[in-house]
């Protein structure tokens, strides 16, 4: 093919832009820190790892914060006395104990990851305590409450009630994330079995079980799912949950449908998804399930994590022992030493 004067020009153009576009790359390549090239550098590693979004995010944005706070130390010139001084750095621009210890964590995965690479030999971090947290127990919907919520209808403001309802049921069916719920696709609901395969954590899959709530959800909910991928020519979209232009359904939406029907049925404006997963493991728990079998449903890696939920739990039986136990009482009234647990049980059934 013979090119013309003006083609060859143009890609004699494109090829400069390109070495000049290495070239700066390199540049700034050579300019970083040794600090924010391993940050780069573990970044990386973190997405090959499979870790979620969030983490990797998160994690970016505060080691990167880090760097630009050391300059250009190197890695012995970093102690545990520097560490700290960069954490009061946060505590004076404003942010939380919470955000705070974020970035402690972060940069103890990223000490330990450069052990693991043989860059460094200690890890100043775990020498630097981590800000003490307030326990804050969420505020968890009652059985009761969850219940007039689900049985009732949708409200008017709903623009999609039967993909509402859906979702209501199987976030408080099955205790599943949020980001595990729109990442459904139709083909992991395994109907004989009565289970979904859900992506956790760190691309974790799991098994979870859905009841008969969820299933009758899930018929009344497909046929209107088919009419609107008809309508918008979407026939081979995979997703479950779609919005009504035919596709996947995001986090944000969901968590402003939650919001929206919860203040319709008169529950706080706190509520969000996640109190409904809060809510499936305490009820489980008041319940009499096993703590361990909640774990798997829960896809937590810990059981520190699960045990959160006796705290929960333990707050109930204590509000039943001073509604119920002669001694728990100020007017020396007697009570019979099973009502406690009868109580437990009927305040939950």
């Amino acid at each position: 093919m013979i090119l013309g004067r003006a083609d060859l020009q143009v890609r004699v153009r494109t090829s400069d832009n390109t070495r000049a576009l290495a070239s700066e790359r390199s540049w700034v390549a050579q300019r970083a820190t040794i600090v924010e090239r391993a940050v780069g550098r573990f970044v990386r590693a973190l997405r090959e790892r499979n870790a979620s979004p969030h983490t990797i995010k998160a994690y970016s944005g505060d080691l990167s914060q880090f760097a630009e706070y050391v300059g250009p130390q190197g890695w012995r010139d970093i102690d545990h006395v520097l560490i700290r001084g960069y954490l009061s750095n946060l505590y004076g621009r404003g942010l939380s104990k919470t955000s705070v210890a974020r970035s402690l964590a972060a940069l103890r995965s990223l000490y330990k990851w450069l052990a693991q690479e043989a860059e460094v030999e200690q890890n100043p971090a775990a020498l630097v305590a981590t800000p003490k947290l307030p326990k804050k127990l969420p505020r968890v919907p009652t059985i009761e409450e969850v219940n007039t919520v689900l049985d009732s209808a949708m409200p008017e403001s709903s623009a999609f009630a039967e993909r509402d309802h859906l979702i209501l049921e199987l976030l408080y069916g099955c205790g599943i994330r949020n980001s595990e719920l729109i990442g459904i696709n139709l083909d992991d609901i395994r109907w004989s079995q009565e289970i979904l395969l859900v992506g956790g954590k760190g691309r974790k899959e799991r098994y979870v079980p859905f009841g008969d709530s969820a299933k009758a959800a899930l018929y009344a909910y497909l046929p209107s799912r088919q009419r609107v991928l008809g309508e918008r020519r979407r026939t081979a979209e995979r997703a479950l949950l779609i919005n009504l232009r035919g596709t996947r359904l995001t986090t944000r939406s969901v968590g402003r449908i939650v919001k929206q029907i919860a203040v319709a049925q008169g529950l706080s404006p706190d509520v969000h998804p996640h109190t409904l997963r809060h809510a499936f493991g305490t009820h489980m728990l008041e319940e009499g399930a096993d703590l361990r079998a909640i774990q798997e449903m829960l896809g937590h890696e810990r059981l520190a994590t699960t045990q959160r939920y006796t705290q929960l739990t333990v707050k109930h039986v204590m509000e039943v022992y001073d509604r119920t136990h002669p001694h728990a009482k100020s007017d020396g009234r007697k009570a019979d030493p099973s009502t406690a647990l009868r109580s437990a049980r009927d305040d939950n059934s």
